[in-house]
């Protein structure tokens, strides 16, 4: 069984649960973010997404989405049965980030083989799920930015849970530049068959952390299981299982 402990919220001093390895929680009463270490609160920008969905139509847009392509089976939205509809509120950092990778590689697929230069810049709102045991399709989740506003914990419907942060800002920075970095060096290597030196230089420019609404969708289909993650703000499906081929697991 896991541990509970609490905390006083600093702003309206109701009592804060969490979990162990938590590091940023919400209280539930006022709205207030607070570190865990301290019961300081948190100054940091902290945002939500509004979820936009009840669990009617959420199934609506769920047979909506099994209704369109051709990779799915033409009767999947008919035979189909949903069997748990959960909405989540996820925990995430949000990093603006400018990056800039200078490289030089050889180009082997000629003859002779030639050395190549160049430069990749590009601007990022990189995207870090703020929980450490969980896995989550970061790079296939468009968040829509545009519609966050300020945490309101009054927004939040009741039958909703809403996850803390288990990784603190400064990590997520670091997640942010290693995933970027990573991401930098693929690209280079769409371009040359063997990197020779790259140089990375990362300007950090805003970190927002942000409760995204997802909904948790399992169905049934001849006796089977699949999963959906749906973006609550949106109606957008993130990742799903298709029966004909499948994601795999989430």
């Amino acid at each position: 069984m896991s541990i509970v402990k609490e905390i006083s919220c600093s702003h309206c001093g109701a009592p804060i649960s969490f979990e162990p390895g938590e590091i940023i929680a919400t209280c539930k009463y006022c709205g207030y973010t607070v570190v865990i270490e301290t019961g300081k609160a948190f100054t940091f920008e902290h945002s939500m997404l509004q979820n936009k969905y009840d669990p009617t139509k959420i199934e609506e847009a769920v047979k909506n989405w099994m209704r369109a392509g051709f990779l799915k089976p033409p009767n999947l939205a008919k035979k189909s049965k949903i069997k748990e509809k959960t909405l989540t509120y996820l925990p995430f950092w949000v990093i603006s980030i400018d990056a800039e990778s200078a490289y030089k590689g050889i180009f082997e697929r000629i003859t002779p083989p030639v050395i190549k230069e160049g430069k990749i810049e590009k601007k990022y709102d990189w995207l870090v799920l703020a929980r450490k045991a969980a896995t989550f399709p970061t790079r296939e989740y468009d968040v829509p930015l545009e519609g966050k506003i300020p945490y309101n914990f009054k927004k939040v419907e009741a039958y909703a849970k809403v996850l803390n942060s288990e990784i603190d800002k400064n990590d997520a920075v670091m997640l942010a530049r290693q995933q970027i970095e990573e991401h930098h060096r693929y690209l280079v290597q769409q371009d040359v068959d063997r990197i020779i030196e790259m140089k990375n230089e990362i300007e950090l420019n805003q970190t927002v952390y942000l409760h995204a609404p997802i909904w948790f969708v399992k169905y049934e289909y001849k006796g089977k299981t699949y999963r959906m993650l749906m973006d609550g703000a949106t109606g957008m499906v993130i990742k799903g299982d298709i029966p004909s081929t499948g994601f795999g697991v989430f």
